[in-house]
């Protein structure tokens, strides 16, 4: 049975907090927010809206996952932005084994923006296999296959606005067929 460990309400407190700390540290500066697809996207339009100045927003597919619960190993990367001279911040749904924001992050910084951090909604509580800075981690999470808040299994659950973990050491098919059972979605 798939577990509750984040509520929306404490999620969305995290992101308003969080919004108004970025406004202070950008304030009079031109920010571009770039959210990682697909599952950052929910973070990204409620921090945006947190911030209490204007933002641009650009988005940048990265994917890792496939349709199982650990990640491939392989990032591959989808999307042209413009950041040379910009303030950017990436903005992504959990930070695990690093692999993507690492990729995202050293593929942006040689594109020469003239600031680069990170804001995570998810902190993984794990070892990563590649360390990088996340200036802004905002709830810290047990190492659990997650989803709700914008992350899936399969495209499945991204939905809810809860964060549920998976039953450990479940294989994917069955963490699925049990999802669809609990949440009928």
């Amino acid at each position: 049975m798939w577990v509750k460990i984040k509520g929306a309400a404490e999620m969305a407190a995290a992101v308003r907090a969080a919004g108004e700390r970025i406004g202070r540290e950008y304030a009079g500066r031109d920010l571009l927010l770039v959210g990682l697809l697909d599952g950052a996207v929910f973070f990204l339009a409620d921090l945006a809206r947190a911030i209490p100045q204007p933002v641009e927003i650009a988005l940048l597919r990265a994917r890792s996952y496939g349709g199982g619960t650990r990640s491939s190993g392989a990032v591959e990367l989808d999307g042209e932005i413009e950041v040379a001279g910009r303030d950017v911040l990436i903005v992504e749904d959990i930070y695990d084994s690093g692999r993507t924001l690492r990729r995202v992050r050293d593929h942006l910084a040689g594109l020469r923006p003239r600031s680069l951090e990170i804001a995570a909604l998810l902190v993984k509580d794990v070892a990563r296999v590649e360390e990088v800075e996340v200036r802004h981690g905002l709830l810290h999470i047990p190492d659990a296959f997650v989803v709700g808040a914008g992350l899936d299994l399969a495209g499945r659950g991204r939905n809810l606005p809860d964060l549920w973990a998976a039953p450990s050491d479940t294989p994917p098919q069955a963490a699925l067929a049990e999802l669809e059972r609990q949440f009928g979605r």
